[in-house]
């Protein structure tokens, strides 16, 4: 069940007054994001201001966007859920998140904005030959998106339809196909400008919420962590264990294995994943992608170290049969249901209001995210594809620019069909993907690409395509698509693969891929281009060229 899915569940059950109180938060959060759009608009007149916003913002600026890039709606309500569920075990998954940023940091934000223009591909096929590169790194890049992109866009449409109260399947169809055109409006009138202030509106809308919550969860225990922790071990019915290691992830070796890939996965996926590292060539200097990305470490460790309090607070304080709500949810309801009790509770003002921002929170992290996974699609077909693989570079900045709106309608006519059968698919499931596909075929090619001579185009080639075929067929054979209760296709078992997600075998793969077809094939060209490359990671020197 998607955490969007199970967050208005709750709001349902309210009254009239509290379904119109959160219809009305999310009208004006809309209005407010479709009047950024049409103000940022204005300046769209090159390629650099569609596909990078004109390199004008700053560090902070970019790190109050990339952190509303980053923390989506699984981020904001499945993690706290974990925590209220599996208490430390939980906890571990911002952890993992958080650690990732720091891979960021140090192996890719200033080397990829000196050595690249617009998308990954830049950076991969500047010593490599131009089109197999860029073919596989737009591959790369649409399918992580479209996965991730699928997960959003199942969770929108059932929140907005829940929102205002829609209960046909026909009904629910319209909602989702609404949010697409939605989506698409975004990323075709306001390009990367338009999509750079939504995802900075969305970010300081999430903080002030999480904020809000962990200040009122403290109150009701004098602010002393402590008691928290200690009320949330009692009322788990799992004593002190639910502070201690091994809850969830020590049951068996295997679930001890699958956390290790699962962690690979997170820790490793966010430096490589598409809608993240086009981010990067939104600020005009290296010491400008440095700093947002140290902007972006300071909100997001701030919101996961939040989502300590939410968890354990909702173990704490939420009771009864709301309890049981949480636990039937998967822990979506945790943050929630939390809100609601520190408001006042169930049918008060005061839990309608915060139960109705929440809502509008949620709605808001997933159009920032879709707007930026749309865009981040859009610009790697029309500038990797259509401008250098297909035009050979014979194109104005006009017709690309115009391509990659055209792409923008394609891309969300796609998320938008794949949506609608996708409803009742683990959403989950579909973002620790993104993530291992990101880890697997995107970050070998582009460490070796930095730090390695003698990187050549097959290698290149065979990291992008091995790690994305082994990752993606792994869990073709997992529990996850069939064999187990909770399996995508119900009454077959054809799994073989023990694992829910494949990082710990496919990641490595990658590399291996990488290094097998460099080592079997001899490139000088590439070779020595690397000198220049490597100057231009340092320094900048020509990169916008």
């Amino acid at each position: 069940m998607s955490a969007t899915t199970s967050v208005l569940r709750a709001a349902a059950t309210e009254d009239g007054s509290n379904q119109l109180l959160t219809g009305s938060l999310f009208v004006v959060i809309v209005l407010i994001t479709v009047a950024i759009t049409f103000w940022a608009s204005r300046n769209n007149k090159t390629a650099a201001d569609y596909y990078a916003g004109g390199r004008s913002f700053t560090g902070a600026q970019n790190g109050f966007a990339v952190a509303g890039d980053y923390m989506s709606a699984a981020s904001f309500l499945g993690i706290s859920g974990a925590i209220a569920l599996s208490g430390y075990d939980g906890f571990l998954y911002s952890i993992g998140f958080l650690v990732a940023w720091l891979v960021a940091l140090l192996l890719v934000a200033e080397l990829l904005r000196n050595s690249g223009r617009f998308t990954m591909a830049d950076q991969l096929a500047f010593r490599m030959r131009q089109t197999p590169v860029r073919t596989a790194a737009a591959t790369s890049t649409v399918i992580v998106s479209i996965f991730y992109l699928l997960a959003q866009m199942v969770g929108a449409g059932a929140l907005v339809a829940l929102l205002l109260g829609v209960d046909s399947q026909t009904a629910k169809n319209l909602t989702i196909a609404g949010v697409g055109v939605l989506m698409i409006f975004y990323v075709t009138v306001g390009g990367m400008k338009g999509t750079t202030w939504v995802q900075i509106v969305k970010a300081i809308l999430l903080m002030i919420g999480t904020i809000l919550i962990t200040v009122l969860v403290l109150a009701k225990f004098d602010f002393n962590i402590s008691d928290m922790l200690g009320t949330a071990a009692q009322e788990s019915g799992a004593g002190k264990s639910f502070l201690e290691p091994g809850l969830k992830y020590g049951v068996s070796t295997e679930a001890k294995i699958d956390f290790i890939s699962l962690g690979l996965a997170l820790v490793l996926g966010t430096a490589g994943l598409p809608h993240i590292l086009i981010r990067f060539y939104t600020v005009p200097t290296a010491r400008q992608a440095r700093k947002s990305v140290l902007w972006a470490i300071g909100l997001i460790g701030s919101f996961y170290l939040m989502t300590l309090v939410l968890g354990f607070g909702a173990a704490a304080l939420v009771k009864g049969d709301k309890k049981a709500e949480i636990a039937d949810s998967g822990g979506n309801l945790a943050s929630p249901l939390l809100a609601e009790a520190v408001g006042g509770g169930s049918g008060s003002t005061g839990g309608a209001v915060l139960l109705a921002f929440i809502s509008a929170v949620a709605f808001a992290t997933i159009l920032a995210v879709v707007a930026g996974l749309t865009l981040t699609s859009a610009s790697s077909v029309a500038h990797d594809l259509y401008a250098n693989v297909w035009k050979k570079g014979k194109v104005t900045e006009k017709q690309e620019v115009k391509v990659a709106r055209l792409a923008a309608f394609v891309i969300g006519g796609i998320a938008i069909a794949l949506s609608i059968p996708a409803q009742k698919l683990n959403i989950a499931f579909l973002v620790a993907l993104a993530f291992a596909v990101a880890a697997s075929a995107n970050l070998p090619a582009l460490l070796y690409n930095l730090f390695w001579r003698r990187f050549n185009t097959r290698g290149a080639v065979w990291s992008i395509y091995g790690g994305l075929i082994s990752c993606v067929g792994l869990v073709i054979f997992s529990p996850v698509v069939s064999g187990s209760e909770t399996a995508m296709i119900t009454g077959s078992d054809f799994s073989w693969f023990p694992l829910a997600n494949p990082g710990i075998i496919s990641i490595p793969l990658g590399f291996f891929f990488g290094w097998l077809g460099t080592v079997t094939m001899r490139d000088s060209d590439a070779e020595e281009r690397y000198v220049e490359l490597d100057v231009r990671s340092m320094t900048g020197a020509g990169s916008e060229k």
